[in-house]
């Protein structure tokens, strides 16, 4: 078998794309689709509509677009899109090597016959390959410091407010368990219940409220820390690769395997959205590109109807919702991120009907973990807060319907969301090694570039 190749250039060496942030040349519509997944992530923890999660499985597709950034890392050297193999050659060259060629190997194949098979220029190889330790250090290095930050004013409130070494009836547990706030591979710890809270802002339940999305956390990391390994199998099997997670979802669904709690509650939420993970990574690869075009329309569509019938069977019509049912959840949200994946188009600059939400979406995937992790606290303290006009009695007789209404504390969550982005997401900024920005919506650098001739 002949090998054609040709070089193009590639991003600047060594620009390593950040996580979660948006990134020079970064597809657009995967930022457009980060951007959705949080908005619809804080719609839903404040009215908790159930037929949310399937309108748009937002959990299912922030885990694809992380494995997808994941596999860029991983892969540097044998990157692959389609028919092509991507390989680094030297600082700012790219080779794109199409296998099969009837033609001599020393001969390059020419632009007109490679270009249909070319990745995007923004899915290139940013960098030669790294060693695995090297990017997963690099991933957890991104991820964990937005962490620490929310677990040093959390639990600090908690101490403050009572919360100690008898919490659990274990001293020795409780201040081992604190650890899981620094590398949350389980959850990290807090006061269940018999806080003060804050009067007027936030009740005894906020240290609930504030850990509820460490879960995301703690999956995350376990999803980074088996990439390697994962990457690997689906290069090897891809098929069988993106089956076992969905597989191993309904066997913890029957009960087969007695687990303990911690265990069960990560490997639980680990399979319902690992298929998403690996349909990010295996989008990366290009293995869902070499699929015939009618496949995914086909398959996608049974797959969320699988979900679906479970969900319904499980109870859907009495109130769960998917969060409550892994199964119908991993199905439902693999089905729903393979067809995205499949529509996906290559935006390098955004369509002309949506440059007026630039500077939004830049801004929340350059903030979306500290958005993610404060939203909660946000949305309760925001209905703390609204709550309290019902005490006003013109307001209570005149505009009752106001006070009923879910916009107003959705404005007033994201009011305080944007303070939570100036006070806390420098750390994001940090993790990734860039100048601290207290607002980083793109819009400064968008006027330097206006301003060039």
């Amino acid at each position: 078998m002949t090998t054609g190749t040709t070089a193009v250039p590639s991003a600047r060496p060594g620009a390593e794309p950040p996580e979660p942030g948006p990134a020079p040349g970064r597809d657009r519509y995967f930022d457009l689709l980060r951007a959705i997944a949080l908005f619809r992530v804080v719609l839903y923890h404040l009215v908790g509509w159930a037929w949310l999660p399937l309108v748009f499985p937002s959990m299912g597709v922030m885990f694809a677009l992380a494995g997808n950034l994941m596999a860029r890392s991983l892969g540097g050297v044998g990157s692959r899109w389609g028919g092509v193999a991507c390989r680094w050659l030297s600082p700012g060259r790219v080779v794109l090597s199409r296998q099969g060629s009837a033609m001599a190997p020393s001969s390059a194949l020419p632009d007109s016959a490679l270009a249909p098979l070319l990745p995007p220029p923004h899915l290139l190889p940013t960098r030669p390959k790294r060693p695995a330790v090297q990017v997963v250090r690099g991933r957890m290095r991104r991820l964990l410091p937005p962490l620490w930050v929310l677990g040093a004013v959390g639990v600090t409130g908690m101490v403050l407010q009572g919360w100690g070494p008898d919490a659990e009836g274990h001293p020795g547990w409780w201040w081992t368990h604190l650890l899981f706030w620094i590398v949350p591979v389980s959850d990290p710890p807090y006061a269940a219940d018999g806080l003060a809270g804050v009067p007027g802002l936030l009740d005894g339940s906020w240290p609930e409220d504030l850990a509820g999305p460490l879960w995301y956390i703690r999956a995350y990391l376990w999803y980074v820390l088996l990439s390697p390994l994962l990457l690997r199998a689906l290069r090897k099997a891809p098929v069988v690769t993106l089956v076992a997670p969905l597989a191993l979802s309904a066997v913890l669904a029957v009960e087969a395997l007695p687990l303990p709690v911690r265990i069960d509650s990560a490997l639980t939420d680990f399979t319902t959205f690992g298929a998403c993970w690996l349909l990010g990574m295996a989008h990366q690869e290009g293995i869902l590109r070499r699929l015939p075009r009618y496949i995914v329309p086909s398959v996608a569509p049974v797959i969320m109807a699988v979900g679906l019938w479970w969900a319904v069977h499980e109870g859907f019509r009495t109130g769960f919702d998917l969060d409550s049912i892994p199964v119908a959840q991993a199905l439902w949200s693999f089905g729903a991120v393979l067809l995205l994946l499949h529509l996906s188009p290559s935006w390098s600059v955004w369509p002309p009907k949506l440059r007026a939400w630039d500077s939004t979406i830049t801004l929340l995937n350059s903030r979306a973990v500290t958005v993610y992790l404060w939203s909660n606290v946000c949305i309760l303290m925001a209905a703390t807060l609204w709550d309290q006009l019902w005490d006003i009695g013109f307001l209570e007789e005149r505009f009752s319907w106001l006070l009923d209404s879910w916009v107003p504390v959705l404005v007033l969550a994201w009011a305080l969301i944007a303070g939570c982005v100036v006070l806390f997401g420098w750390a994001e900024d940090l993790a990734a090694r860039r100048r601290p920005r207290l607002w980083p919506n793109g819009a400064p650098r968008a006027k330097r570039r206006s301003h060039q001739p």
